[in-house]
């Protein structure tokens, strides 16, 4: 854990915030900048930068059952939803911890810009 990373934080719990979903290796809980009527964020809790280094294939698989479970129970599986992993500063990261966005709830374009 990185003591100045607020995905950290979040992630051990030293800061209290309202979790959708949680495992032992991930925590999901919402956007404070919604992009879209559902946006959850969905962390591991321990440091990894960015996809890039990430090497358990495990855990983002998890990761991304996470997302599609709280996508179904939200009640957007049908209608649809976007998962977003931006990596680097070129991707659009822009916290260094990896995370995944999930999106529902309006119509999402593409290209996404």
């Amino acid at each position: 854990m990185s003591n100045d990373c607020i995905f950290c934080r979040i992630g051990s719990g030293d800061i209290n915030t309202a979790l959708v979903a949680e495992s032992g290796r991930a925590v999901a809980f919402r956007d404070i900048s919604p992009q879209a009527p559902l946006h959850v964020l969905v962390i591991p809790r321990d440091h990894i930068d960015s996809l890039a280094s990430a090497e358990d294939e495990s855990l983002l698989g998890e990761m991304l059952g996470m997302a599609a479970r709280i996508a179904r129970d939200e009640g957007y599986s049908a209608s649809g939803y976007r998962v977003v992993i931006n990596t680097g500063a070129d991707g659009g990261q822009s916290v260094p911890h990896l995370h995944l966005h999930l999106l529902a709830g309006r119509h999402l374009s593409w290209p996404p810009g």
